[in-house]
């Protein structure tokens, strides 16, 4: 007889992530036990950013729940999309992003990613100079 699988239910809570941004816990090996993904909700202040980063190994995808958000994206960060509430994003593993909500709202979205530990994937990356200049004195978003 195999033992039987459990439920996890997992009460909100929250964290800063490294690439910037405050993530409400959500599913994620630590707090569920997940083996194979993660899914957190995500809230970007009005005019703030997060860092330039890539999840290695891990693609993501994205559900912009309210507000809008600038997504720069691949090599040197020189592709843009501009998000709003009901849009959905692919993110492909090992791709190089920087959210930035240059809105007069918060951004909230749920985000999920083949990455269980969640934080242990994210490599931080340099912000490339043309684009400091173009999206201005924003703050870096954690909390």
């Amino acid at each position: 007889m195999t033992k039987q699988q459990q439920c996890t239910v997992v009460r909100t809570g929250q964290y800063d992530g490294v690439q910037g941004g405050t993530f409400a816990t959500g599913i994620s090996a630590q707090s569920a036990g997940a083996q194979a993904l993660c899914l957190h909700q995500l809230v970007m202040p009005a005019g703030s950013r997060g860092r330039p980063h890539l999840h290695e190994g891990h693609e993501s995808a994205i559900f912009i729940q309210s507000g809008q958000v600038e997504v720069w994206y691949g090599r040197d960060l020189t592709e843009h999309v501009l998000l709003r509430a009901g849009d959905y994003i692919h993110i492909p593993a090992d791709t190089p992003h920087l959210p930035v909500n240059t809105g007069e709202q918060d951004m909230t979205c749920l985000v999920a990613r083949t990455d269980p530990q969640e934080q242990e994937g994210v490599r931080l990356l340099d912000l490339p100079a043309w684009l400091a200049t173009r999206i201005g004195p924003l703050t870096v978003g954690n909390g």
